[in-house]
């Protein structure tokens, strides 16, 4: 029987101040955004609002074209999210409770890729994409994204527990194969990892600067990170307005934590409960 703890006033004021230093960098966005660059080049710098918001939004969004970068982060972010799931699912079940040949030499060489820097692969990686034809196209942000060596130690860690090999053992001898096991026993029993690894993989996958902006351009069809380079060009950028549209592309961020975020932390505590 488990005992509820109720915490006291030092618990809640270290939460209340880990959540303002949290919050700070957003709160300190969005006000640089409400503010002209000369302001914010002024020393001691603001720290409560202005009225430049509105007029620094709209500038950002015209001039870095962020309708058009969101759409397609929205894309390339949902996209990375399932197929990270679905293949980290399969192939973690399959490590965690399917019998066959090297498994194990294959889960080491599956954790063995997170050791290698991903900076290393990037030659090869961009003369493949290039090859392909698929420079500034978004299967070239999606592709190499979709499976995930994190994700698939993660289902697999998560499986061993969620799915008991009894279980198997009853379907197969009522006759299920193993789409029938995967459909009706490995998805439901991984759901709260699912819901995790999806969260996640979204949000690295919106926030992922690096690949998309070696391979798109901000005239093709930019992620929300390309297009906020455009910004920050020429002699004197216009700090603000790259505030703005910093400001701009973490909103649907902060949409899909708020709405997935009880789902994370539901999964990290029945993964962290035994029983």
């Amino acid at each position: 029987m488990m005992r509820t703890v109720r915490a006291g006033w030092g618990t809640y004021t270290l939460l209340g101040l880990f959540s303002v230093v949290s919050l700070f960098p957003l709160l300190w966005t969005a006000v640089a955004a409400s503010r002209t660059s000369t302001r914010l080049a002024s020393a001691p710098p603001p720290f409560r609002f202005g009225r430049n918001l509105p007029r620094n939004l709209g500038i950002a969004w015209s001039e870095g074209g962020l309708g058009e970068a969101l759409v397609n982060t929205t894309l390339v972010a949902s996209a990375v999210a399932a197929g990270t799931v679905l293949f980290s699912t399969l192939a973690g079940f399959a490590f965690a409770r399917l019998r066959f040949r090297f498994r194990g030499t294959l889960l080491l060489l599956v954790g063995a890729t997170m050791l290698i820097p991903p900076q290393l692969g990037v030659v090869p990686l961009y003369l493949l994409i290039a090859r392909l034809r698929w420079t500034d196209e978004l299967q070239a942000v999606v592709l190499p994204a979709l499976v995930s060596a994190f994700g698939v130690f993660f289902m697999r860690q998560h499986l061993q527990r969620a799915l008991p090999p009894e279980l198997l053992e009853a379907a197969r001898v009522d006759g299920a194969g193993t789409a029938r096991v995967v459909w009706h026993l490995v998805f439901p029993a991984a759901r709260p990892a699912m819901a995790v690894l999806g969260t996640l993989s979204f949000v690295a996958a919106w926030n992922d600067f690096f690949w998309p902006v070696l391979v798109l351009t901000q005239a093709g069809n930019p992620t929300v990170q390309v297009a906020l380079t455009g910004l920050g060009r020429g002699h004197v950028p216009d700090q603000s307005v790259v505030m703005a549209g910093a400001l701009l592309g973490t909103l649907p961020l902060l949409v899909v934590l708020a709405l997935f975020g009880r789902h994370i932390v539901g999964g990290v505590m029945r993964g962290a409960v035994k029983g």
